[in-house]
């Protein structure tokens, strides 16, 4: 987008698939003639000059050229080459490798859980509820404590894995500690984001973000922290009937 001014020119460039843009402040004789991106590499944008004829006592420049890089922010989706939630392997609260294709027939809610958030009650309370309904239909839960959101889930995981099961009697599996924004984000998370992005923008907002898996783990859907789980029961029906 280019917007001209009495002297000067702004250009707003959007980068490809990202929500962050960078601002050019050039002189109004000097304008953009032309961009393009390297497509070798998508953070680099060169930028072509041409003189503009310029209001009365402005020089007219030299033609110029100018090339530039920019870092876009690392903490939006990063596309995977999985097709399935399937082909990917997760740690456990004890540090074992898990192969998510053990999960294939299952409908899966997939959620990043905290200890000491004010959702932490009703979202643990509604889930198991959940679990206890259609466990035996064909539903698991996943869940992934995280700590990126308020610092709410600063325990261990062996603490992690006692609250939820004292407090809540939790039976679905509570899995390794994990990031889910970031360049430390967690693959299989990068995984959801981008095949699921949120209203505003993809990263994950805070604590109990929710992904509904299909059982050959399609991510079918995407819920707000604040979404009741109970809310979400009529979309897991279908997917259990299907």
């Amino acid at each position: 987008m280019v917007c001209t001014s009495t002297n000067r020119i702004f250009f707003t460039l959007f980068s490809r698939n990202r929500t962050t843009t960078t601002r050019i402040v050039v002189p109004l004789f000097s304008s953009l003639h032309s961009f393009s991106s390297n497509f070798s590499n998508p953070n680099h944008i060169s930028l072509c000059t041409f003189p503009i004829k310029p209001k009365i006592g402005f020089p007219i420049s030299k033609p110029k050229s100018l090339c530039f890089s920019f870092r876009t922010d690392h903490t939006m989706a990063t596309p995977s080459n999985s097709n399935s939630l399937h082909d990917f392997t997760v740690k456990d609260a004890k540090g074992n490798d898990v192969n998510l294709g053990d999960y294939k027939g299952k409908v899966l809610i997939i959620v990043n859980v905290a200890s000491q958030c004010g959702l932490t009650n009703s979202n643990y309370t509604e889930l198991n509820q959940l679990y206890e309904k259609y466990k035996g239909k064909g539903l698991e839960i996943l869940a992934f404590p995280c700590n990126q959101f308020g610092g709410q889930e600063p325990g261990s995981n062996e603490q992690i894995v006692e609250f939820a099961c004292t407090r809540f009697k939790a039976e679905f599996p509570i899995f390794d500690k994990v990031d889910v924004n970031g360049d430390t984000a967690a693959p299989i998370y990068k995984f959801l984001k981008s095949r699921k992005g949120g209203l505003l923008g993809d990263n994950i907002k805070w604590n109990f973000s929710k992904f509904l898996v299909d059982k050959n783990g399609n991510v079918v859907e995407r819920y707000a922290p604040t979404t009741s789980p109970l809310s979400i029961e009529k979309d897991l029906q279908k997917l259990l009937d299907a």
